[in-house]
């Protein structure tokens, strides 16, 4: 529950609680109030201030923190991303479940801070299909890619690299 504040309305004082979540004009002029998370809501932040985020169609069932590869299939479509053969690299991730078919939300750019079990440091996209690993496949036909860096075992600072298939 918002924090509430008191405000004048038609010469009354009246108690009004604070907006966590932006519906646009209706709510211009609101004082904010922090999420459960403790912070700010998305749709209270300006254009162009946020995470970089796209809708798009799941072609897979997708987990929380899963790295995803963006591709055509009758048009922009997500899958899990995969080192083990080429086309399937990462350009982004999801921070929560989403089922076959339905839209994602897909973070370009951000923090994942669905992951599990990770290593401070660099981060590379596994051959487990949607999940990082610390150490780089190795194998003929596997791609390398540099995800990002572990900043703590649940915490990848995502910035994707160039995937490079291995001969």
């Amino acid at each position: 529950m918002a924090d509430k504040y008191i405000r004048q309305v038609a010469g009354t004082l009246t108690e009004i609680e604070a907006t966590v979540a932006s519906a646009g004009a209706a709510n211009a002029g609101d004082i904010p109030a922090l999420d459960p998370t403790g912070r700010l809501d998305p749709s209270l932040m300006p254009v162009g201030i946020g995470a970089d985020t796209q809708q798009i169609q799941a072609s897979e069932a997708l987990a929380a923190g899963d790295f995803v590869n963006i591709h055509n299939a009758g048009g922009a479509r997500v899958r899990k991303a995969d080192a083990s053969t080429a086309g399937k690299h990462a350009h982004g991730f999801v921070l929560a479940a989403v089922a076959s078919g339905a839209m994602a939300t897909v973070y370009l750019e951000a923090t994942n801070t669905q992951v599990t079990s990770q290593t401070p440091g660099d981060v590379f996209l596994s051959t487990t299909p949607g999940l990082a690993t610390s150490t780089p496949p190795a194998g003929t036909g596997q791609v390398v890619q540099r995800l990002g860096v572990a900043t703590s075992a649940t915490t990848v600072n995502f910035e994707p690299g160039q995937p490079i298939v291995l001969a």
